[in-house]
C-alpha cells in the first residue's frame, strides 16, 4: 500500500501518526514547527514524515483495518523510503499503531512518542461521531454549509470535532464525500478501541504525552503503560484535552523535541 505522504526537514527521521478520522493535513504546522525549534533551540536536525494511514486522508481504503495492518503498512513505508532505525510519534489511534509497530519490530525504532492513549482497551467513545457521519451527508447535498448543519443537529456544542470532521469533507465531481472510510471504521471500530497486547515488553525510550483535562490516561490503565514501556517517561501538558498538539502546540512541540534530542534518552 502506497501511503500518501509529505516530508519536511532533513536529518533523523521521525514518522508522525495521526488519529481515527485524522489526516496528515492535521500535523504539516506541528511538523513544519518541530523541525525548527529541533534545529534553533537543541541543534538537532530532523526529517519528519507525516503520513495519511490506510482508510485516511488520500491513502488508499480498503475493508480490512487493524493494528497489525496499520504496522504493516509503516514498515513497508519505511522500507520504499529506504529509511534505517528512526523515531515514530503516534496521537490516539496512531498511537497504538505506532506502539504495535514498536512491538513487531524493535530494530527499527530508536525513540518512540505516544500522545494521550495506551495499550488498554477502550469502551465506545465514538457511537455519535459515526451517527453524524452518516447523517451529514447524502446524495442531495449540495454545500458544505448543509454538511455542517447536520453535524450541528447530531454533535450539538462539540465544536472541536464539528470542525475536525469537516476537514474531512471533500467535493467530487458525483457530490460531496468523507476523505476517510466510514463504512470500514465504523465496521472495524471494535479493533480500534482494543488493546495492544503484551506479546513482549518495548525497551525502547518511550515518551507518553498527556493532556490535563484528558482521561485517555489514566490512574486505571497506567499500569498497562509500565508493564509494557519499562523504560518511559510521563509526560503532562497543562489546560489541554486529547488534542493537545493542537490546543498546546508550542508546549506540545518542545517537549516533544526535547525528548527526542536528548541524548540521554538512547535505545
Amino acid at each position: 500500500m502506497q501511503l500518501n505522504y509529505k516530508k519536511f526537514g532533513e536529518g533523523e527521521p521521525l514518522i508522525i501518526l495521526h488519529g481515527l478520522f485524522g489526516s496528515l493535513d492535521n500535523w504539516q504546522t506541528i511538523a513544519r514547527n518541530m523541525v525548527a525549534v529541533a534545529q534553533t533551540e537543541f541543534g538537532y536536525a530532523m526529517s519528519i514524515y507525516i503520513v495519511d494511514q490506510r482508510n485516511h486522508g488520500r491513502s488508499p481504503h480498503s475493508y480490512e483495518f487493524n493494528y497489525n495492518l496499520l504496522a504493516d503498512d509503516l514498515i513497508q513505508f519505511i522500507k520504499q523510503h529506504q529509511l534505517e532505525k528512526l523515531n515514530v510519534l503516534g496521537h490516539s489511534m496512531g498511537g497504538k499503531a505506532a506502539m504495535q509497530f514498536a512491538q513487531l519490530h524493535p530494530e527499527k525504532i530508536k525513540k518512540l512518542v505516544v500522545v494521550d492513549i495506551t495499550p488498554a482497551a477502550y469502551d465506545d467513545r465514538h457511537s455519535d461521531v459515526f451517527e453524524a457521519i452518516a447523517y451529514a451527508i447524502n446524495p442531495k447535498t449540495e454545500t458544505r454549509k448543509e454538511i455542517e448543519q447536520r453535524l450541528r443537529e447530531k454533535l450539538h456544542d462539540d465544536e472541536p470535532t464539528i470542525q475536525f470532521l469537516l476537514k474531512n469533507v471533500e467535493r467530487t465531481d458525483t457530490g460531496f464525500k468523507w476523505k476517510f472510510n466510514a463504512q470500514s471504521l465504523k465496521d472495524k471500530y471494535h479493533l480500534i478501541s482494543d488493546e495492544v497486547a503484551l506479546q513482549q515488553p518495548v525497551l525502547c525510550p518511550t515518551l507518553f504525552v498527556k493532556g490535563e483535562r484528558s482521561l485517555y490516561i489514566n490512574t486505571n490503565n497506567y499500569s498497562s503503560i509500565a508493564d509494557m514501556f519499562p523504560n518511559h517517561t510521563l509526560a503532562e501538558i497543562k489546560n489541554s484535552g486529547h488534542w493537545v498538539h493542537a490546543e498546546k502546540p508550542v508546549e506540545f512541540t518542545e517537549t516533544t523535541v526535547r525528548f527526542l534530542a536528548d541524548k540521554d534518552h538512547q535505545n
